[in-house]
């Protein structure tokens, strides 16, 4: 009896284990399904009078990212945003929302409008990560990426950051250095995705599932890991379904979320978010990283190849 007990048991926590990882997995495909709502379909649904802003002032405009002025709800704000495309084309035109240079040096240059302004940010991630190609790199890649998370961590106007979709590395991260991080239900947020992680971890990207697992990159796991401060609720199986419920819903945590950020001094503001971005990279005893750590699989054995 004992020895059926404890099989029943062993069972049971397998189960619960697999249940976890497709999870995770199904939060990764549908941050990913095309038909989501881009940025903007957000702007059009969000702001009013949107005025878009195009260019880096040296060098060229990136599709991959929009940005502009416009009107929420009577306060006038800048909005930054990574844009993917649907079809084909859309997509080839946008870059597959994975910015260059360009982009982030556009994104700056926003910045530093809003900034000139007193106007509040609201930036919307939306990215598998940095477009990793050559010319970019050759262009300063690493570089407009630093500068653009200096810049955020810099600004005394309200910043509020809202994952939309996928946020892979440090291509969402550029745009997510914000005094509060918000995040909807089925959007992802990691430093790498799940294929690159298995690629690295066990030389086989099709352990993917098992790598979105261990990443924690769903919106509810993040809450957990204060590396988010809010979820904000889709329509059932996803925002792509009822895109207008989805927006309410945007707005209704940007509504609250700016009513708390004003209410605060801005040099109060900027040293609060330069803590909380310094607290996430503390090592020690149920901290965020050590949590991230500890869950992360051994490199040896392999994982079971179950799917």
């Amino acid at each position: 009896m004992g020895e059926e007990i404890e099989r029943l048991s062993t069972r049971l926590k397998t189960l619960r284990h697999e249940k976890r990882r497709h999870d995770a997995w199904l939060t990764v495909q549908i941050a990913r399904e095309k038909d989501r709502p881009r940025t903007r379909e957000y702007i059009a649904l969000l702001i009013e009078g949107f005025e878009e802003l195009k260019g880096d002032r040296l060098r060229a405009d990136d599709r991959a990212i929009v940005g502009g002025l416009g009107w929420f709800e009577g306060q006038a704000v800048v909005v930054i945003g990574h844009q993917k495309g649907r079809t084909l084309d859309e997509q080839q035109m946008h870059n597959f929302g994975m910015a260059r240079p360009e982009g982030y040096r556009k994104a700056q240059r926003l910045f530093r409008l809003a900034e000139r302004h007193k106007l509040p940010i609201f930036t919307f991630v939306d990215t598998p990560g940095a477009y990793p190609g050559i010319a970019a790199e050759e262009g300063g890649q690493a570089r407009a990426i630093a500068e653009t998370m200096r810049n955020m961590a810099r600004l005394s106007v309200p910043v509020i950051a809202t994952v939309i979709g996928e946020g892979g590395s440090g291509g969402a991260l550029a745009l997510a250095v914000a005094d509060r991080v918000l995040m909807q239900e089925n959007a992802t947020y990691s430093v790498i995705s799940p294929e690159g992680c298995a690629a690295i971890l066990w030389r086989d990207a099709e352990f993917a599932p098992q790598a979105a697992e261990a990443l924690r990159p769903t919106a509810s796991q993040l809450l957990a890991l204060n590396v988010i401060e809010r979820v904000v609720k889709e329509p059932r199986g996803g925002a792509q379904n009822n895109p207008e419920n989805a927006a309410n819903e945007v707005r209704q945590a940007l509504r609250e979320t700016l009513a708390e950020l004003v209410a605060i001094d801005p040099a109060a503001r900027r040293a609060q978010r330069r803590e909380r971005f310094r607290k996430l990279g503390a090592f020690s005893e149920g901290s965020v990283a050590g949590a991230v750590i500890n869950a992360l699989p051994s490199l040896s054995p392999r994982p079971q190849r179950d799917f």
